[in-house]
């Protein structure tokens, strides 16, 4: 195959590989105008919401979840009240600081319309923002990255990780950097006799010249935020491509020491896998609470090293459905319909759990077993872009087609 050729086809995906372990976008650099940024974790497998953010107050959740139920607050291993309704799983204590000082806020009852208990069309839906339709070509996060006021940069859109996601899938190019010790470790370019071969062979002004030397100025400005001497472990798990939020702390603190040294970056997203909890899904400890510990240790570290940068930043938390509001008979949960949205960051309204709640008993669970949809998570994501990106209205229309902004949605932020 022809370097035109080879280059030209990896443009088309939206990446440029430089190496194993690494991505860079082929954009041209210029930085966004603005300093504010959004950053999406995606849990992919389904987390349990009804464990999360618990309805204690609720005689339901107790009767509906004889083992797994978590103790009101006050008890040995009970939740973390919230609100005298909700209570927060004990495993994201870290995350509590946030609630009081009114940077962490939850959106409950919301998720996608679509009905599907499928994990892929579920995640299909939520990434391109089209619930219903297998046919959409890009993901949301692009078209918002293509809609944003400004120029954009090499970096201005980020992936964690090697593969693109479905969210990131269209014509406007993203960066990656990969999780643990690969975001840092070196790659076949990084040999000084290849790398002059390569320069060598895309020393022209022609396209397939210019994007590969704009990839390598992508990769260089990435690597040149991160301090190549951290020192974690993961372990990674098959759940989509998505690694268990073991090593998310690590990877937290490297996203934000990226953001810090690098301006440009204005979108970022990372998915974690191992919440489809379907047996041994444990209380206050076991399954679940082995992974809410790190996700909410890597929150809580993102939002300490991004320092005064978190007054800009709006962090949210999804998935693609919740759980079913009983146990099965397993010791876990099964795929259900609604879920919490977790809503982070300077802007937000936060020390609040906000949407219209149905309640879990008989007359309000959808399909009587699961936690209705009272807010649609585009909704959210919305608000977001238009009041705190300052997406035009115009533009706005284009990251959501066919879905109006609800004006009497949930507003979560203060601006």
């Amino acid at each position: 195959m022809q370097r035109r050729a080879f280059v030209s086809m990896l443009s088309l995906a939206g990446l440029l590989p430089v190496g194993r372990t690494a991505w860079a976008a082929t954009a041209p650099a210029a930085a966004p105008v603005t300093g504010r940024k959004m950053v999406v974790v995606f849990l992919r497998g389904a987390v349990d919401g009804l464990s999360v953010v618990a309805p204690y107050a609720e005689p339901d959740y107790a009767r509906y979840r004889p083992t797994l139920a978590l103790p009101a607050p006050g008890r040995p291993d009970g939740l973390l009240d919230l609100d005298g309704r909700f209570g927060l799983h004990p495993a994201l204590a870290s995350l509590m600081p946030l609630w009081t000082g009114g940077r962490l806020a939850f959106v409950h009852a919301s998720g996608s319309p679509d009905p599907t208990r499928s994990h892929f069309d579920a995640q299909d839906y939520m990434e391109s923002g089209t619930p219903g339709l297998k046919r959409t070509p890009d993901g949301w996060m692009n078209r918002l990255l293509g809609e944003l006021p400004g120029r954009p940069s090499a970096t201005r859109g980020l992936s964690v990780g090697a593969v693109l996601p479905r969210i990131y899938a269209g014509p406007v190019p993203v960066a990656s950097m990969a999780e643990g010790q690969g975001a840092t470790r070196p790659t076949i370019l990084d040999q000084p006799r290849v790398a002059d071969a390569f320069a060598k062979l895309y020393d022209g002004d022609d396209a397939a010249s210019r994007t590969y030397r704009e990839s390598l100025e992508a990769r260089r400005e990435v690597l040149a935020s991160l301090d190549p001497s951290a020192n974690e472990k993961e372990q990674l798990a098959a759940n989509n491509g998505a690694p268990l939020p073991n090593g998310f702390p690590d990877d937290a603190a490297r996203l934000a020491r990226l953001m810090r040294n690098d301006p440009n970056v204005q979108l970022a997203f990372v998915a974690l896998g191992g919440w489809d909890t379907h047996a041994g899904q444990g209380t206050a400890r076991g399954q679940l609470a082995n992974r809410l510990r790190p996700l909410g240790d890597g929150l809580a570290v993102l939002a300490d090293r991004l320092g005064p940068m978190f007054d800009d930043t709006v962090v949210v938390v999804m998935s693609e459905f919740g759980r079913t509001a009983r146990e099965n008979g397993n010791r876990g949960t099964d795929h259900g319909h609604g879920n919490a949205m977790w809503v982070l960051g300077g802007p937000v309204a936060g020390g609040r759990v906000h949407g219209r709640w149905p309640g879990i008993d008989e007359s309000g669970l959808h399909e009587n077993r699961d936690l209705a949809i009272t807010t649609d998570f585009r909704d959210v994501v919305a608000e977001v872009a238009e009041r705190h990106l300052t997406l035009p209205d115009a533009q706005l229309a284009q990251l959501f087609p066919d879905r109006p902004f609800h004006r009497d949605a949930p507003r979560v932020l203060k601006v």
